[in-house]
C-alpha cells in the first residue's frame, strides 16, 4: 500500500522544479561568460603574435587545424571563427569587459552579429544592453540592428512633456519609435487604411515585436457609443510595464492636423470608459505615410491629451536606410557647385522679396 501523498507535495515540487531550472540557468550563464573569456583570450593571443611575425590565414588555418585535432570534440575553432576571436578582442580591449559588459552575457552567435553589424563601439554595448534587456533571439537582433533601433526608439515627435507629469512623460516617450519599420507586413505604400490594420492584426506576433517589449494587443475597430454616436478605434494596447492603455491609428496619407483632434477624441474616450484608477494616463499613437515636422509640432501644441506622431516604412530596411531622391539631388547639385570655378558659376538672381533684386 502506497504512503499517502502529503498535501503540500505538490507546491513543494514546484519549488524544487524552479529551483533546478534556476540552477540550470545560473550554470549556463557562467559556462557562456567563460566560453566568451576563452574566447577573447585566444583572440588576444593571435593579436599579440601578429605584433610580431606575419599571422595571416594560412597560419590561421593551420591553428584551426591543429586545435580541432586536439580537441576533437569541441566545437568553434574554424578559421572564420578564430578570425571572429580576433575582432572580438579587438572590439574589447579591456579583459574586464567580458565579466562587466553586458556583452559578456550574451552567446556567441550574437557577438558576432554585433561584430559583423556595427563598428562604433557604444551602439555595441547599447545592443548589448538591449538585448539581454528583452532576451531578443540572433534574428531579432539583427533585425533591430538593421532597422537603426537607436535612432528610432524613443524619437516620435509628441506633446508628452506638456501633457502628462514629466517622470510619466519620459516613460511614455520611451515606447515610440519614429519610424516605424512594417517591411514584414508585405504590402505596398497605396495599401488602404483597412488593409494596413488587417495585416497588422494578421501579423500580430511581428506587430507586437516592432512596437517593442511591453504591449498587449487589446482590439481591433473598438466601439464606443457616444449617446447614439458610434466611433470606433483602429487598434486598442495596452502596456503591461507602462500600465496604460495606447491607441494607435493609422493613416496612410500625410499628416493632417485634424488627425491630431481626431485621436485626442478617441484617447479621451479610453481615459474615461476604460482606464482604472491604477492605470497611467492613456496615450495615443499616430501612424502616418509621412508628415512635415513643423506642421506636427504646432497641431500637438493644440491639444492637451498626449499623442505622439510616427511615421510608418513599408520598404526594407536596406531601401529605407538610402537618403531620398530630392535629398539626392540636392547633394548632387551641391558637390557640382562647390567643384565649378567661381568664374563659370551662374550669378544667382536674388529674390525681390528681400527687396534687394529683381
Amino acid at each position: 500500500m502506497s504512503s499517502p501523498v502529503p498535501t503540500d507535495y505538490a507546491a513543494t515540487l514546484e519549488s524544487i522544479k524552479r529551483l533546478v531550472h534556476e540552477a540550470r540557468y545560473i550554470a549556463q550563464r557562467r559556462v557562456n561568460t567563460e566560453l566568451l573569456r576563452l574566447y577573447w583570450q585566444i583572440g588576444a593571443t593571435i593579436i599579440e603574435r601578429q605584433k610580431t611575425a606575419p599571422w595571416g590565414s594560412k597560419v590561421l588555418s593551420r591553428l584551426s587545424a591543429d586545435l580541432r585535432t586536439e580537441f576533437p570534440g569541441a566545437k568553434g575553432f574554424s578559421p572564420a571563427n578564430l578570425k571572429y576571436m580576433r575582432r572580438f578582442a579587438e572590439a574589447w580591449p579591456d579583459p574586464d569587459a567580458i565579466g562587466q559588459r553586458p556583452v559578456g552575457q550574451l552567446p556567441w552567435g550574437h557577438v558576432i552579429e554585433l561584430l559583423e553589424k556595427l563598428d562604433d563601439a557604444e551602439l555595441r554595448d547599447w545592443y548589448s544592453a538591449k538585448d539581454i534587456a528583452h532576451g531578443w533571439s540572433r534574428p531579432v537582433l539583427a533585425h533591430q540592428i538593421k532597422t537603426h533601433l537607436h535612432q528610432r526608439e524613443g524619437a516620435a515627435p509628441s506633446n508628452f512633456p506638456h501633457a502628462l507629469e514629466r517622470t510619466d512623460s519620459e516613460l511614455a516617450q520611451q515606447i515610440t519609435k519614429d519610424p516605424f519599420t512594417l517591411e514584414f507586413l508585405a504590402i505596398d505604400g497605396d495599401a488602404a487604411e483597412r488593409q494596413l490594420e488587417d495585416r497588422l492584426v494578421e501579423r500580430i506576433i511581428d506587430t507586437l515585436r516592432e512596437l517593442g517589449p511591453g504591449f498587449a494587443f487589446v482590439g481591433r475597430q473598438v466601439h464606443f457609443d457616444v449617446e447614439g454616436d458610434d466611433y470606433f478605434l483602429d487598434l486598442l494596447f495596452f502596456h503591461v510595464e507602462q500600465l496604460r492603455y495606447v491607441v494607435i491609428e493609422l493613416k496612410t496619407t500625410k499628416f493632417d492636423p485634424r488627425n491630431a483632434g481626431q485621436l485626442g477624441f478617441y484617447v479621451a474616450l479610453v481615459e474615461d470608459r476604460l482606464r482604472r484608477p491604477q492605470h497611467q494616463p492613456t496615450v495615443g499613437m499616430l501612424l502616418v505615410a509621412d508628415k512635415n515636422e513643423s506642421v506636427v509640432r504646432y497641431a500637438l501644441a493644440g491639444t492637451t491629451q498626449p499623442i505622439a506622431v510616427s511615421r510608418y516604412d513599408l520598404s526594407p530596411a536596406e531601401q529605407a536606410a538610402l537618403p531620398a531622391e530630392d535629398a539626392l539631388t540636392r547633394a548632387v547639385a551641391l558637390e557640382l557647385d562647390d567643384h565649378t570655378p567661381q568664374s563659370t558659376k551662374p550669378q544667382r538672381k536674388q529674390s525681390s522679396r528681400d527687396g534687394s533684386g529683381v
